[in-house]
């Protein structure tokens, strides 16, 4: 394995753990820095179907050469239970002032993750 690949491998761990607790009311300790949010779209379509959406992006597994070139699981499309095509986004910063981006996202004590949730007509 070249080390491309193992700090691939490193970051999609990371995103796995991080998109698995996102929105979860965690301590501030959490194992994986960030946040997640949601666009209006999102939103708009109510509780239920946001927690449904959630749901979903947590459990996502469907990783393939199309959705994730590098590897890093860090994007993912689903659909909503009313056939609405929905994305999300991970982006790596250099911390909660999501100024600069981070240096290097295979390290969680020197990134924050923001997970975004979109409906693709958003995109």
């Amino acid at each position: 394995m070249t080390h491309e690949q193992a700090r691939a491998n490193r970051i999609a761990g990371i995103n796995d753990e991080f998109r698995r607790q996102a929105g979860l009311a965690l301590s501030d300790t959490r194992p994986v820095p960030g946040r997640c949010v949601m666009t209006h779209g999102v939103a708009a379509l109510g509780r239920q179907a946001q927690a449904e959406i959630l749901q979903r992006v947590r459990q996502f597994a469907d990783f393939e050469p199309g959705n994730d070139p590098y590897r890093e699981h860090d994007f993912g499309a689903i659909s909503a239970s009313d056939g609405e095509r929905v994305f999300w986004k991970i982006d790596y910063y250099a911390d909660d002032t999501m100024e600069y981006g981070a240096e290097d996202p295979a390290d969680p004590n020197r990134s924050f993750r923001v997970l975004t949730i979109m409906l693709a007509a958003e995109y």
